[in-house]
């Protein structure tokens, strides 16, 4: 049986809440889990965005559906090479600001194997 992806029960400028996880600023998240978002895995900065590697972890834990948040202020970009990435596995991706995504990924968490990446301040 799958995993659901866990519910973002709060968001607010700097602090996410997770079910499961507790507090945080950035969360990855994916069916049966998530864990926090440290850019510096990648080396992730606003510009150029949001790396293929970034995203390949959601798809690793069967993420059928991905939502990046851009910030609550829209800074936080996306490399090409990681939309491309997903259009060539058939993933529907969405990109949003950041509250927006949060109720996006919440929705589709009811229904549907979804992973995301989100960043709670710029």
């Amino acid at each position: 049986m799958e995993s659901r992806s866990p519910l973002i029960t709060h968001i607010s400028w700097g602090r996410m809440v997770v079910d499961g996880l507790g507090e945080g600023k950035d969360f990855k998240l994916y069916p049966g889990g998530g864990r926090p978002w440290d850019w510096s895995e990648t080396g992730t900065r606003h510009k150029p965005g949001i790396q293929p590697s970034d995203v390949q972890e959601l798809l690793d834990r069967g993420s059928e559906v991905i939502v990046l948040s851009r910030g609550m202020h829209l800074v936080l970009e996306t490399c090409p090479e990681t939309l491309d990435l997903l259009k060539a596995q058939g993933i529907e991706v969405y990109v949003e600001e950041t509250t927006v995504a949060v109720h996006r990924y919440n929705r589709l968490a009811e229904s549907v194997p979804v992973g995301g990446l989100f960043h709670s301040t710029c």
